[in-house]
């Protein structure tokens, strides 16, 4: 597991709704990113009365914070851009009312220190791609702007994007080869989400597709099952990630009671040989099974 520490070296806020944290990582390298266009960290941040987190320990070979107890509290973001020669990540966070990431980017200053780790990213479309279908709100928004930026394929592209009002679209610096289907206003916290049904909505292109989807869990839940049970696509042909729960709290109270037994499924899958993706699957279907 990568992992490496960072300090804040500028703070901007880019619109109402989101704020770009620029971090030095001196040691970029160790941290092992994937070099996907949609690269994400874990961040673990410190207390509100601290610029930074404790520490990692080393047991039993691994780094971590190996007490639940006494970890600081960590969420994951995409990576909006790398400077490897400059060492620098940039993080754009969506600023909401509460919670432990918003908090800590509204109050970083420069010299504030995170704790970087968990490098992973899912952008792979098949060589025989005849067109992508991308879709985020808010949270995916940042991974969504670079894939686009990043894309060297000749394939057409859709992006479905759900936004709170409609000059976030301004963030995405990059449409050229790219249908823009804009759903405004909902989502993000603010209301249900259109993601899933705007999608259902889509006459999809002949050929086969790819689809890139970052964006609330329960909507990403819908949007892969529609994908598999009603075009039948295969999970080579499509990634999508749940990066938030628009019932977090209610959800992570009940996932408490019974996350042992509930994860168990995903590690029997990996050692079933099933792999990440239909593993992640196998463990999603569990949850909605238990209502979760």
């Amino acid at each position: 597991m990568g992992h490496s520490f960072a300090h804040v070296i500028d703070a901007t806020d880019l619109n109402p709704r989101l704020r770009r944290i620029r971090l030095e990582v001196p040691d970029l390298d160790a941290l092992g990113l994937h070099g996907a266009p949609d690269d994400a960290v874990g961040i673990y941040f410190p207390a509100a009365d601290q610029s930074s987190p404790p520490p990692m320990e080393h047991r039993d070979g691994v780094w971590g914070y190996h007490d639940p107890a006494t970890a600081p509290d960590a969420r994951s973001y995409s990576i909006r851009t790398v400077d490897h020669p400059a060492r620098t990540i940039d993080v754009d966070f969506v600023v909401h009312a509460r919670g432990p990431a918003t908090s800590w980017a509204q109050r970083a200053r420069p010299g504030d220190g995170v704790m970087l780790t968990h490098p992973r990213g899912w952008y792979r479309p098949p060589p025989a791609t005849d067109w992508c279908l991308l879709a985020a709100d808010l949270a995916g928004l940042p991974a969504l702007a670079r894939i686009l930026e990043d894309r060297t394929e000749s394939t057409a592209a859709i992006a479905v994007v759900e936004v709170v009002d409609r000059t976030d679209l301004d963030y995405l610096t990059d449409t050229t080869g790219t249908d823009v289907i804009p759903v405004v206003g909902s989502g993000n916290g603010f209301g249900p989400s259109a993601l899933a049904t705007t999608i259902r909505g889509l006459d999809l292109p002949p050929g086969q597709g790819y689809c890139w989807f970052a964006g609330e869990a329960a909507e990403s839940r819908a949007v892969r099952k529609y994908l598999r049970h009603e075009h039948r696509w295969g999970r080579d042909h499509y990634d999508i990630i749940g990066y938030w729960r628009a019932d977090g709290d209610e959800w992570s109270r009940r996932y408490a009671q019974h996350g042992e037994e509930l994860f168990a499924v995903y590690q029997r899958a990996i050692a079933d040989g099933l792999g990440e993706k239909a593993a992640a699957e196998a463990f999603d279907e569990e949850l909605e099974r238990r209502g979760l």
